[in-house]
């Protein structure tokens, strides 16, 4: 197969979602736009405003749909990590949780 060939037959960027508190992901992020290039298309989903030790209901702070191929998840709050991974695992999206110990369908728990 010809150089372009291959060329005209990559994939389109993967789509990542992050997201994070008080940037708690910032240096991942910079690391993934710094050596991922155009495979990666990022989109950062920061939660800045203080929150209670207890969250019964976390619509407010998380999206309803999660458009995207993959979510990293830098949160800090236990109830919004557990909320995101149980929305993630209903559509189908995967998500890395490094440091987490929420477990579940599509939850990925690197070592640390």
């Amino acid at each position: 197969m010809t150089e372009k060939c291959e060329n005209s037959r990559r994939e389109a960027p993967q789509r990542i979602l992050v997201f994070q508190q008080k940037g708690s992901g910032e240096a991942k992020i910079a690391g993934l736009r710094r050596y991922g290039g155009d495979r990666f298309r990022i989109r950062v989903h920061s939660i800045d405003e203080p929150l209670p030790p207890v969250l019964d209901d976390t619509d407010g702070y998380l999206p309803e749909k999660i458009e995207a191929d993959l979510v990293l998840d830098f949160l800090k709050h236990p109830d919004l990590s557990e909320d995101l991974a149980k929305r993630c695992a209903a559509q189908g999206v995967p998500v890395v949780a490094s440091g987490k110990k929420v477990k579940g369908p599509g939850v990925f728990i690197p070592p640390t």
